[in-house]
């Protein structure tokens, strides 16, 4: 009889440990989509309104958590498949859902060195699981709510977690910086960097 419990427990167990990666990642990705949805809600809402009154309102409360203190913008990268939201400040619950930007960096499309941070999940093609794959003269594209900014990679390293240098930026260029860990291990001694430079 105990033996049955036992058993029985293990079986429970193995499976619990089976299902709830994937369980995980759905609820992740489900909450990723969400946040593009509502951004893109909140975008259609503020166009709709430009130019109909003298007077602009100003946006809600709900549309100004998602297009100032929530999310950024949209990351894409169609070399790797990569369609996904950049939210504000690169934090434990942040980068679970999507990719995250440093705080402290530069902004899309200025002058400056804007840095994102984002995990390797295991998952193929999920967050930035595929970055490797990125190769010089590749296209970074970020859609925030005023513009689209086009990058090209000009540059892809490994550094060691201390070298934060490779943040800054050098007060002429409009930068952008991917950084992820390598390699997808626990505790990874290196971080992989992808440097790009905005098109003209």
């Amino acid at each position: 009889m105990i033996k049955k419990i036992l058993s029985t427990i293990f079986i429970i167990s193995g499976l619990m440990m089976l299902i709830y990666p994937k369980g995980s990642e759905m609820y992740y990705n489900y909450k990723q989509q969400k946040v593009m949805e509502n951004w893109q809600e909140d975008l259609m809402k503020i166009e709709s309104t430009e130019g109909t009154k003298s007077n602009q309102e100003e946006p809600s409360k709900k549309e100004e958590v998602y297009l100032k203190d929530y999310m950024e913008g949209i990351l894409s990268i169609d070399k790797i498949s990569l369609k996904i939201p950049i939210l504000n400040g690169a934090n434990k619950s942040n980068l679970k859902v999507a990719v995250s930007s440093i705080k402290g960096t530069g902004k899309p499309g200025e002058i400056g060195n804007y840095s994102i941070a984002g995990h390797r999940n295991r998952t193929f093609g999920s967050h930035f699981n595929r970055l490797n794959e990125i190769e010089k003269g590749d296209i970074i594209q970020v859609k925030t709510e005023k513009d689209n900014y086009n990058y090209t990679v000009s540059e892809k390293l490994l550094v060691k977690p201390e070298e934060v240098d490779v943040l800054n930026g050098n007060k002429i260029d409009r930068e952008i910086t991917l950084v992820t860990c390598h390699p997808m291990v626990n505790n990874p001694p290196y971080r992989l960097i992808i440097k790009g430079k905005i098109i003209k």
